[in-house]
């Protein structure tokens, strides 16, 4: 009985290793019903235990929304807040199985604000199943998410028409919703669309059969998720594998650990590192702690290479005679994430599978209509909004398209300051043409100019309100330095708004290319061996720290110019506050745009209650 009992487990495991498994999301609008269709399924499909309906009873007396009846939707809403407020806020994920197939589904939620979960979501599924409310129709934010999974290389949608029991199961109601949202994904690239009219409340159409809609012939919902074909129908690609670590336990052991990203790898095969470009052949490849002769796309391996060769996290492994590209500008598409506007110019850290590198977004080149598709040109992105940009970062990276590869050709922008990610992008192509500059050597460099002058070359960075006195400051300074024999210049801002910078305003987007450029030419002048002084308001603190990270550690002194807003009404003479308080002036600092004050100024000068001579001696003890 025991032999018996073990045969039919070891017969079970077997049969559901050799399952394939679906991976899909819900997405929509908010309250057209996800939460219970997943719930539905779930509980029809018998996939919840005992302990499960019971917390599921309690629940729903506490927090139900169905009277007597059991609050599906609870299955999958396990949040404290999602349960008080009735809605979805995070990405649930439930694991379950039919005789088909296993099944790994993501709830996501339907309001706006949580649009970054519901792309979270759709990252690594292959089909979405997109309700909508037959009472509703379609909604911005149902074309907001149909136009988010089409970015996320989605090719199966389900069209799950919910709710039809609000409208009496009418058939012409259904009609009307599926042609509406044929017309709107028209030209999205789906591979297939599968309308299906659904009472996710009432079961109908979820396992099986409605009995209320007898003009609907088509598949259930779990009948047609059991039957639908998501493979990839492409040809085998070459092997690709970003390291995730160096795996150096002895001095007789060094191997390098990952995910196989696609492709297969055999011992004895010959690999490429990029982006160093260096070959080798694999020695050996571990699965766990067990030596194995080949791996193939999903594996977790560890292998060893015959030859000793410098390879890092981040770096990618692939197949030596199919490479895949390497480049550091891009044009890609870009989900943006964050309540805070993103602004070319400004930096990020981008990270692209194990790698990670500053990067900086070059251009918009346009942002999509959410509802109609249009091409608009913008200046900046808020949130939730998708467009088409270029991109470039500090260090070449191993890629290849989005469309090819959803590892080597997705990436996240991460926020330097705070470490909040902030936007999704997905490669599209590299830009060939950065291919074809490159750094000229220079034969005298920027210590011999240097030593002409007989000084260290530094930038003196004044960052403060209007009128707070950079410019007096920087001016004395200047002097002082002058009269020792010191080679300096002072980049001013409204010196530098009539020339270099006479075509950009003072909009977020137009601030953060005005330090972008006056920190690119301050550079240059520490290279000519100069003492450069800037004066400009710089309000946000990640420009200042982009700026800081073009120059040599030592190089970049941050003097904060410190004067109470009050006092520095008092002192303005061109009556800018004045204007700007009456609303004749947008976007000035400290008025209707925000200064974020240095949180660790080298130099903090406190203008109130130190006279200018003093200032300026604190300002020499920042000489190198």
């Amino acid at each position: 009985m025991n032999s018996l009992n073990a045969q039919e487990v070891a017969t079970y495991l077997d049969s559901q290793r050799n399952k394939d498994t679906l991976r899909f999301i819900t997405c929509g609008s908010v309250d057209d019903g996800k939460s219970t269709l997943i719930g539905r399924l779930l509980f029809e499909s018998k996939n919840i235990f005992d302990d499960q309906l019971q917390a599921l009873e309690n629940d729903s007396r506490q927090y139900g929304t169905q009277g007597e009846k059991m609050d599906l939707a609870l299955l999958v809403d396990g949040l404290q807040a999602e349960r008080e407020q009735g809605i979805t806020i995070d990405v649930a994920y439930r694991f379950f199985a039919t005789d088909k197939r296993r099944y790994i589904v993501a709830d996501t939620p339907g309001h706006e604000q949580y649009t970054r979960n519901m792309a979270t979501g759709a990252s690594t599924a292959d089909l979405a199943v997109i309700l909508i409310d037959a009472r509703k129709g379609i909604l911005t934010q149902t074309r907001r998410h149909s136009r988010i999974a089409n970015l996320m290389g989605i090719k199966h949608i389900v069209l799950a028409v919910n709710k039809m029991d609000l409208v009496d199961y009418d058939e012409s109601t259904f009609n009307t919703v599926v042609k509406a949202y044929s017309e709107f994904t028209e030209g999205f690239g789906f591979l297939s669309i599968k309308a299906i009219p659904v009472s996710g409340l009432e079961g109908d159409n979820v396992l099986s059969a409605s009995q209320h809609m007898s003009w609907y012939t088509g598949p259930s919902l779990m009948d047609y998720l059991d039957s639908v074909d998501v493979s990839d129908k492409q040809a085998q690609r070459a092997f690709r594998m970003p390291v995730q670590s160096v795996n150096r336990p002895n001095l007789d052991f060094r191997g390098f650990c990952g995910r196989i990203a696609e492709g297969t790898l055999s011992v004895g095969d010959e690999i490429r590192v990029l982006p160093s470009g260096v070959k080798s052949h694999v020695k050996a490849i571990y699965s766990g702690f067990n030596t194995v002769e080949s791996a193939q796309k999903g594996d977790s391996i560890t292998l060893t290479l015959e030859d000793e060769i410098s390879i890092s996290r981040g770096d990618v492994l692939s197949a030596a005679d199919a490479p895949p590209e390497v480049a550091d500008q891009f044009e890609a598409r870009l989900l943006w994430m964050s309540q805070h506007a993103m602004a070319p110019g400004r930096q990020y850290l981008l990270k692209l599978a194990c790698k990670e590198v500053t990067a900086t977004v070059t251009d918009i080149k346009f942002r999509d209509d959410v509802n109609t598709g249009a091409h608009l040109a913008v200046k900046t992105l808020s949130l939730n909004e998708i467009a088409t940009i270029n991109i470039s970062t500090a260090a070449p990276l191993a890629f290849e398209p989005y469309a090819l590869n959803r590892t080597l050709g997705s990436f996240i922008l991460i926020d330097k300051l705070t470490f909040e990610t902030v936007g999704a992008g997905m490669i599209e192509f590299s830009l060939r043409r950065a291919k074809n500059i490159h750094w000229q050597a220079l034969d005298i460099n920027k210590e011999a100019r240097a030593l002409t002058k007989h000084q260290t070359p530094q930038c003196f960075w004044f960052t403060g309100l209007s009128g707070s006195g950079k410019s007096t400051l920087a001016s004395l300074f200047e002097k002082r330095l002058h009269a020792e024999g010191k080679h300096t210049y002072v980049l001013d801002g409204d010196n530098v708004r009539h020339g270099l910078n006479r075509d950009l305003g003072f909009t977020e987007a137009d601030r953060v290319e005005n330090i972008r450029r006056v920190a690119e030419v301050a550079k240059l002048m520490t290279e000519a061996g100069l003492i450069v002084l800037v004066s400009f308001i710089s309000p946000f603190r990640s420009e200042r720290r982009m700026a800081r990270d073009l120059f040599a550690k030592g190089e970049f002194i941050e003097v904060f110019v410190d004067t109470p807003i009050d006092t520095c009404e008092q002192r303005d003479v061109k009556g800018l506050y004045a204007k700007a308080r009456r609303g004749e002036l947008k976007n000035f600092t400290g008025i209707d745009s925000p200064y974020e004050a240095p949180e660790a100024p080298e130099i903090h000068l406190k203008t109130v209650s130190t006279s200018p001579d003093q200032s300026i001696e604190q300002l020499l003890s920042g000489l190198i």
